[in-house]
């Protein structure tokens, strides 16, 4: 059975690259995750980044946008008092991962069109959830 989750996504070298380039299979994942029937979410430790999400129109995939903490994840999340807390990260951070649980991705530098870390992420949150 599927457990239905807020999937919280970080934007630099997660989604894009320091070019801004949006990385191959984004749009493929949250529609496929959105498809599953969880939440997806976007944050950013530079603030909400809607614009990134217009830019590649995923706007409608998304939940939400928020600031994402630094440090002291777990605490820093709990005193934002988002309206839900997430299942699940994707994040190039480990250390932020380590914190929610999720996936750890490869950082995405520079624009790649043979990256599939975004395939490897929905097999591995499929694994995720279905534990």
């Amino acid at each position: 059975m599927i457990r239905v989750m807020h999937i919280f996504f970080d934007v630099d070298q997660t989604l894009i690259c320091q070019e801004g380039t949006l990385r191959p299979g984004v749009g493929e994942l949250f529609s496929r995750l959105r498809a599953d029937g969880h939440h997806l979410y976007v944050w950013s430790g530079n603030g909400m980044r809607w614009e990134v999400l217009d830019r590649y129109n995923l706007r409608h995939l998304v939940a939400g946008c928020f600031f994402k903490p630094l440090y002291n994840f777990r605490d820093a999340v709990e005193r934002a008092r988002l309206p839900v807390l997430p299942d699940a990260c994707v994040d190039d951070s480990p250390e932020v991962v380590a914190a929610f649980g999720g996936v750890v991705v490869e950082p995405y530098g520079l624009p790649n069109p043979l990256d599939r870390e975004m395939q490897r992420v929905y097999e591995a949150l499929h694994r995720y959830w279905s534990e």
